[in-house]
Formats: C-alpha cells, sequence, structure tokens
C-alpha cells in the first residue's frame, strides 16, 4: 500500500537486541496526509530501513508499507512498517506550503450577442404538440 503526507514528527531512535541476542534498530515517525480532512499515521521503519530512509519534519514523502496486527494477553496491536520511502515534491502535490501557480487566463468573451439556430427549434415544434413543462 502506499500513501503520501507530510513528516510532522520524527520520534527518537529505538535498538536493542532480542532473546535470541539479535541486535535491532527502529525509527518511527508521524506523518500527515494531505487531504480535505487530514489524517495522522504512525509508522516505522525496521532493521536495515531504519538507516536507509532517513526523513525529517516538514519532508513530503510517498511511503510504501504493510499493515501488521498481533496478539498479546488477549489484546490486538497493529503497526504500520515501512519497506520503502522516498520524497516528492510539495508543489507537484499540491501541499498548503507550496506556492500556487498562476491560473491560465480565460479567453476573451465574443463580442455581440451569442448565435440562436431558432429556425431550427421551430421546424421541430409543431402547433398541435402541448408539452408538459
Amino acid at each position: 500500500m502506499e500513501i503520501e503526507g507530510k513528516i510532522i514528527v520524527k520520534l527518537p531512535p529505538m535498538s536493542g537486541t532480542s532473546k535470541a541476542g539479535n541486535a535491532w534498530k527502529k525509527q518511527e515517525y508521524v506523518l500527515e496526509t494531505v487531504d480535505t480532512y487530514p489524517k495522522k499515521v504512525h509508522f516505522d521503519f525496521f532493521g536495515d530501513r531504519a538507516d536507509q530512509y532517513q526523513f525529517e519534519v516538514n519532508d513530503m514523502i510517498r511511503l510504501s508499507f504493510d499493515i501488521e496486527s498481533r496478539e498479546f494477553n488477549g489484546r490486538w496491536y497493529t503497526s504500520i512498517r515501512g519497506w520503502k520511502g522516498e520524497k516528492i515534491d510539495a508543489a507537484a502535490q499540491g501541499a498548503p506550503e507550496a506556492p500556487a501557480a498562476a491560473a491560465p487566463k480565460a479567453p476573451h468573451p465574443v463580442e455581440g450577442p451569442a448565435p440562436v439556430a431558432e429556425e431550427d427549434f421551430i421546424k421541430g415544434v409543431t402547433e398541435t404538440e402541448d408539452l408538459p413543462f
């Protein structure tokens, strides 16, 4: 799946050692979508991807991710795990902080009255027709 938005929070990196003795690291972020009703999405990069994809607050990104849920002590927990992230041009996405492009000018209106095809209209209507509107 993919989502686009602006990084609004970069949390401190986390690292440790698993029960099996393997080192791990994780970098968490919060992304805000650029929609009519923006949504905040917490996600992380785990392992080598935590070093590979480094973003800063206010970066506009496109995130490719997987959603994963797991059960622990009768409760369910869901995480969004990023597997690819790329910076995108904010102006191309129409983000609020991007300067608005100048709108093209409308052509000048044609002088004089608009042409009317009265003869074609009258030919199709007979005097005996009674239209309900």
